[in-house]
């Protein structure tokens, strides 16, 4: 399919300085840009004055100011804010790719990590090591309640003993303290998926403390979607605490058209004065692992105790039985929207949808010969999939509202497989397709949400906006050019 590319250059200094200095000069100014502040106001032309890794001025004629100084000329394109990305998962990817080229090159100068309850096992040591590799983008990090839970208690499908919950408790506490941004959910992953809403309430209590945001990959994003707002919604009240709604969608054909009914639900919350915002990537696919098409309780335990289940003749057929009850209750027919990214064991699988690799393996087209293709794979290896579930409408509906920030949902890519676009393009299909193209959004709007939006929610002091003794993380683009490119 045809995507959309705008021609971006990061601009990012690299050395400290204190803005208290006596008769301080720049060490560049770009010149004939028309800036967007990232506050949403209309663009305005003026210099930009950059000292270290800070902006020191910004108005006009400076280049006669200060004559001698190094100069950027921007040439009438947009100069802005670096986009914020809260939606990354980089904890390996950072240390083997710190340049971060696919963020880089979409503009994004910080990403949030450890999103959907996935993060680093020990906070303070990741962000240490983030520090000695000198990455490309400034790195923050939630604290991921399901790796809290894995070190708590393991992926034992209960509810957390008093001892355990005391556990849990103090692995985030620690984390909040050594810089996490906040806890992260991932309701549909091991072990999150076991725990019960008050255990999330409690680990939110503890982030709430120190400022902390809740970010939530929700329990439900088909059929019962409204209960998962609902329960977020109700975490964020119990734990006095700002909700975050990752990659906000509804899935499913059996849902399209809901987009009315689940903003309802986050517009009236803000209305009552309740701090809840969301994120969103410009595709009507998603991606995540193969897994998730299996029903939850056939993962406790993980894949290996998975793999010893479908051993069982009875219990592979009960897992099948609760696979097809799913397909049913989404009205899928079969699994042809669901595309292997990639498949380690086998690469001719990727770029492939179930439907078609069981084809290609000289099956039967029906529901069962690919659901149980599925668990074959899974005897292999998890896989990295494309889910194509979502209505362009409803993307449209979501991209309107004044609260989204665009959000990748992605790693650091390594080019292998065939991932999905949203780690490449995300930003720039927004400004594209969605302010240039179809002019859904107006450009100023969408640089904020992409800005000052997330820098205000994630508590990112001296980032999102150009103004004077802010981080000098800035962005040059020409909004009018374009590139296609096919995955």
């Amino acid at each position: 399919m045809s995507k959309f590319l705008i021609s971006l250059t990061v601009i990012c200094q690299l050395f400290a300085y204190n803005l208290s200095a006596q008769a301080v000069v720049p060490d560049l100014i770009i010149t004939n840009g028309r800036i967007v502040d990232g506050t949403g106001n209309s663009w305005f032309k003026a210099d930009l004055a950059i000292k270290g890794d800070r902006i020191l001025e910004v108005k006009k004629g400076l280049t006669e100011k200060y004559p001698s100084v190094k100069v950027i000329d921007a040439a009438n394109k947009i100069v802005a804010p670096g986009f914020i990305d809260v939606h990354g998962h980089i904890e390996g990817s950072i240390f083997e790719r710190p340049t971060a080229d696919n963020y880089i090159y979409d503009g994004v100068t910080t990403v949030v990590t450890g999103n959907c309850g996935s993060g680093a096992d020990d906070i303070g040591i990741f962000l240490k090591g983030v520090d000695s590799i000198k990455t490309s983008i400034n790195v923050a990090s939630l604290a991921g309640h399901n790796t809290i839970r894995r070190l708590g208690m393991g992926l034992e499908n209960r509810k957390a003993t008093a001892e355990e919950m005391k556990k849990m408790e103090e692995i985030t506490l620690k984390a909040m303290q050594d810089g996490a941004v906040g806890l992260s959910t991932g309701l549909i992953y091991l072990p999150g998926m076991y725990a019960p809403t008050e255990e999330i309430v409690n680990l939110a209590k503890v982030a709430s403390t120190h400022g902390g945001v809740y970010a939530t990959h929700m329990r439900y994003e088909g059929t019962k979607v409204n209960e998962a707002i609902d329960e977020a919604l109700t975490i964020g009240r119990e734990a006095n605490i700002p909700v975050q709604i990752s990659h906000f969608k509804v899935t499913g054909k059996n849902n399209w058209g809901r987009s009315s009914e689940t903003l309802g639900m986050v517009e009236e919350a803000r209305r009552k004065g309740f701090d809840v915002t969301i994120d969103q990537y410009p595709y009507t696919a998603s991606s995540t692992n193969l897994a998730v098409r299996l029903p939850d309780w056939a993962l406790e335990g993980g894949l290996d105790s998975l793999r010893v289940k479908m051993k069982n003749p009875e219990m592979r057929k009960k897992i099948l039985d609760g696979m097809k009850a799913s397909q049913k209750r989404d009205r899928q027919k079969d699994y042809s929207y669901a595309v292997v990214s990639y498949f380690g064991p086998d690469s001719t699988y990727n770029g492939k949808s179930i439907s078609e690799i069981n084809l290609m393996l000289g099956r039967k087209k029906n529901v069962t010969n690919e659901a149980n293709l599925i668990l074959d794979m899974l005897e292999k290896s998890n896989a990295q999939m494309i889910y194509h579930t979502m209505s362009e409408n409803d993307l449209v509906h979501f991209m309107k509202y004044p609260f989204n920030m665009p959000a990748a949902d992605a790693g650091i890519s390594n080019g292998s497989g065939m991932p999905h676009p949203r780690g490449y393009g995300t930003n720039a299909r927004v400004l594209a397709k969605y302010v240039r193209e179809e002019k859904i959004i107006r450009l100023e709007e969408a640089l904020r949400r992409m800005t000052s939006l997330p820098a205000t929610k994630f508590n990112l002091r001296d980032r999102g906006m150009l103004m004077p003794g802010k981080f000098a993380d800035i962005v040059i683009f020409d909004e009018n050019v374009s590139a296609a490119f096919i995955f």
